[in-house]
């Protein structure tokens, strides 16, 4: 007599521990929101809070050069590295159905994700050096990467991309001096544009429902209909 079948609050960790998974990325998607409110008067009055609630590659360029190298370092591969575990844990824990979710969510970034995971089985220690990002973290998780391999690929390849960051701020110094200077000199109205920006896109996002947040929630409904079989296959994207 065969064994039932695995249900789905077995085979993977349930809502509760995906909770303890995705408040911090919620936490940091909130913090990034706010860097991108607030950027025109935090990039010149308080960089190192900036890159604390965002490390993108445009705000790292702007700050590297009125940071020391133990700030600009230490700041920014802590702030460029918190994400990564918890995207590496979402695939580690739901394989499948993770990968699925965040094609089916995001068609785009699932068509790229997709192209990572079949690149991932010869290529996977460069992808993870070379683009350390969220969707590499998930496609190493899904994959099975050592978590130990895949921490210390992770650290180089963060080191790496605030070194080479470093290397065009100091080549583009002038330049991106003359352009803080004109965003200290516009600071209120340049303010005001980005809190606007920030303010639209929300509202967008929740009319169209589709908030970044509230997407997370449909991970463990994803989850659930792999282990049953309801989900059905991804689609290959349509020849041009």
């Amino acid at each position: 007599m065969s064994a039932p079948p695995e249900t789905p609050s077995s085979a993977h960790p349930g809502r509760r521990h995906l909770t303890l998974l995705i408040a911090p990325i919620v936490a940091m998607i909130v913090a990034g929101y706010t860097a991108d409110a607030l950027w025109p008067d935090l990039v010149n009055s308080n960089p190192l809070l900036l890159i604390s609630l965002s490390a993108k590659n445009r705000y790292l360029v702007l700050v590297v050069n009125r940071l020391s190298s133990l700030s600009y370092y230490g700041v920014g591969t802590l702030r460029l590295l918190l994400p990564d575990p918890f995207f590496f844990a979402l695939g580690w824990f739901y394989g499948e159905a993770a990968l699925k979710w965040m094609e089916r969510r995001t068609p785009t970034t699932g068509r790229y994700m997709r192209a990572v995971e079949g690149w991932f089985g010869k290529w996977g220690a460069p992808l993870v050096v070379l683009f350390p990002n969220n969707y590499v973290c998930l496609v190493a998780g899904a994959s099975k990467m050592k978590p130990l391999r895949f921490a210390v690929l992770n650290i180089i390849g963060t080191i790496g991309r605030l070194l080479m960051l470093q290397v065009i701020g100091d080549i583009f110094a002038g330049p991106i001096d003359s352009i803080l200077s004109f965003i200290a000199h516009w600071r209120i109205p340049l303010l005001v544009v980005s809190i606007a920006l920030v303010a639209v896109f929300w509202i967008g996002e929740l009319r169209r429902g589709k908030q970044e947040i509230d997407a997370f929630r449909e991970l463990e409904d994803a989850a659930d209909e792999i282990e049953l079989g309801h989900l059905p296959p991804s689609s290959e994207p349509d020849a041009d």
